[in-house]
């Protein structure tokens, strides 16, 4: 089968049923075994998801993989751009060979060159031996370079030399290798905006810059997040030896809601200390305390696709979302109509609709019940 094949997840009237790994039992839920099935199907192994964001990226994977050409990954922290260089690796004619990775932002400056091709011993202090670089041990293979735009000048030119000549020599040494590496590299930095302030080399990011693919943040593919969130439960439960059952509505629209400034990372994590939090088989929402911004523009990526709730749930979460957010203001620019989308009047006529009212509390006391019309 191929991407379109893909069937997207099951949509659900009430909690998400997870038949997780049970500590005692190798047994899977119906609706893991589904999302297994999607990620087999799709032949992207840890890529989890069937947005049509997410399958524009895998064709694109698909169409160069065959090839050798240089690869530019680019894409927000933490949205998963080092799983896309090794679905390329894996699905070229390299798969089986090395696949060497290098972050280049977390090597010391004076460090990078010796990473990158190796030296002699005594090239320079602390050489005490011989070492081969990342590009031989990538020999034959895939070599993955990680925040590129965090390289610096001399070390730029040597890399524009080796991709030119698949050629170089360590440090310390006149002695020229050949290698054969086929190079996947990747930013969360506009590479074009420096080459205008004379900070990344024009010639290097052409080079780099053959087939570009752009990594979408989870905010501009919401609708793989249940899917997310039941493969991290999977992962953290089975880890944890503890048992989540469902994630109730409330949980589920949170995360579907946040901004995710972190992306994948930041939702592996928070997933995570939700398992954690979980008592009674159930996923609490770890999101209670961050402030969830409801922007007119997430609001329509959500009504774009199909809603794991009800619609009344839905707009009911929504709207006392947006309106705890504002401090209960309906109308006027700053206020929840606006910030929906909506007229004031639509507004106050779904808050009737959906039994939405202001709680108040006046001398300790909490007053539920005031009519919609009577908020600003």
């Amino acid at each position: 089968m191929n991407l379109n094949d893909v069937s997207p997840v099951e949509n659900y009237d009430g909690d998400f049923p997870l038949a997780v790994i049970n500590p005692s039992s190798n047994s899977l839920t119906e609706v893991m075994c589904a999302e297994d099935e999607m990620n087999s199907i799709a032949g992207f192994q840890g890529i989890v998801g069937q947005s049509s964001a997410l399958r524009e990226v895998l064709q694109q994977v698909e169409m160069v993989a065959g090839t050798d050409s240089t690869v530019l990954v680019e894409g927000e922290t933490g949205t998963g751009k080092e799983l896309i260089a090794y679905a390329i690796h894996n699905a070229s004619q390299r798969y089986g060979r090395a696949f060497i990775k290098l972050n280049c932002a977390a090597i010391p400056l004076d460090l990078l060159e010796s990473e990158l091709f190796g030296h002699e011993k005594g090239a320079f202090t602390g050489a005490i031996a011989q070492t081969i670089g990342r590009f031989e041990m990538a020999d034959k293979g895939t070599l993955f370079l990680d925040e590129v735009g965090d390289i610096p000048p001399a070390s730029q030119t040597k890399l524009l030399r080796v991709l030119q000549e698949q050629e170089f020599e360590r440090l310390g040494s006149g002695r020229t290798h050949k290698v054969d590496v086929r190079l996947v590299a990747a930013t969360n930095r506009n590479l074009v905006d420096m080459v205008a302030r004379g900070q990344f080399r024009s010639d290097l990011y052409y080079r780099l810059n053959v087939f570009p693919i752009s990594v979408p943040a989870l905010r501009e593919r919401r609708e793989d997040i249940p899917a997310l969130v039941s493969h991290f439960v999977k992962i953290f439960s089975h880890r944890m030896k503890k048992q989540v059952d469902s994630i109730p509505p409330e949980t589920m629209a949170a995360f579907q809601w946040y901004s995710w400034p972190g992306n994948i990372r930041e939702l592996q994590n928070l997933v995570e200390r939700a398992v954690i939090l979980s008592r009674d088989g159930v996923l609490r929402n770890p999101l209670h305390k961050k402030k969830i911004e409801l922007t007119i523009s997430s609001v329509q990526r959500i009504r774009t696709f199909q809603s794991p709730m009800t619609s009344d749930d839905t707009n009911r979460t929504l709207i006392v979302g947006t309106l705890e957010q504002l401090g209960w203001v309906v109308g006027g620019p700053n206020g929840a109509a606006t910030k929906l989308g909506l007229k004031r009047t639509t507004l106050l006529a779904r808050m009737r609709r959906l039994g939405i009212s202001r709680p108040i509390t006046q001398e300790g006391t909490k007053m539920v019940g005031m009519a919609p019309e009577s908020i600003c």
